[in-house]
């Protein structure tokens, strides 16, 4: 994947950044951050200057006790903390062109609100076995991308693009309008996964094993496809379900 910067280092532990002044410094400069802690009620000027600076950028912010704050670090910490990713995070919107423009058919896999790291670790796993060309992820409601995720994913969160958007809606739109179908996994169907034809530009949807795919999500869907249960266990782990379909995909385009 040409387009994918990969980093010199692997680091399997994230990096944190203390203090308010370090943090705006590492915006600027910028470090690639995975999320930003920021103690309930801080105020002051150079607060106010990082909260501008953050406007419009896709930075997941996360208003806690500074009880959480002190347990991260015993540093000086001053009421923020960000913790640098090990990834670097790309935009979708340059991904899909670049497929194109290489003569292949792109596969994309879009992950709504999942939030476990474990099962972040093992679908892209999977989707860096099968092929998929990115991995898009919500700005909220997305597991981190830590050791943990790292681990599971036997390393493929280092050699598989993953993009973080604000809004998945307009990103599903984005993806139909450059020609991929959106194929959303879900049991509020009769539809099974056998059905479309992946052979196409695809982008498959997968939901929270608690919550499923959101309805806005459902309703932009070209394709509502279920995984054929037989058994009395009604559901499957999503890791499972993201290799079920993603294979059947593998499969139409090997015929």
């Amino acid at each position: 994947m040409d387009n994918f910067r990969r980093p010199q280092r692997a680091k399997e532990n994230n990096e944190f950044v203390f203090g308010i002044r370090a943090v705006i410094e590492a915006v600027k400069a910028g470090r690639d951050i995975e999320t930003i802690y920021l103690q309930r009620g801080l105020a002051g000027e150079l607060f106010l200057e990082l909260k501008a600076l953050l406007v419009g950028t896709l930075i997941p912010l996360n208003s806690v006790p500074v009880e959480k704050l002190n347990r991260m670090s015993q540093k000086n910490h001053q009421g923020v903390i960000a913790v640098i990713s090990p990834i670097t995070y790309q935009n979708i919107e340059d991904i899909v062109p670049a497929v194109f423009e290489r003569g292949e058919v792109p596969l994309v896999l879009v992950l709504d609100s999942v939030t476990d790291v474990r099962n972040m670790g093992a679908i892209a796993r999977t989707a860096a076995c099968v092929g998929v060309h990115a991995i898009v992820v919500p700005l909220k409601n997305a597991a981190q991308i830590n050791a943990d995720a790292i681990k599971t994913s036997a390393g493929a969160l280092f050699s598989i693009p993953i993009c973080r958007h604000s809004n998945l809606h307009k990103t599903c739109l984005f993806l139909q309008e450059s020609g991929l179908q959106i194929v959303a996994c879900t049991e509020k169907t009769n539809d099974l996964i056998y059905a479309p034809d992946y052979t196409l530009p695809t982008a498959i949807v997968m939901g929270s094993e608690d919550e499923g795919i959101s309805n806005d999500l459902l309703r932009v869907a070209d394709h509502l496809a279920k995984i054929p249960m037989a058994g009395k266990i009604e559901s499957l782990n999503v890791s499972v379900s993201a290799g079920v379909i993603l294979y059947e995909a593998v499969r139409q385009r090997a015929l």
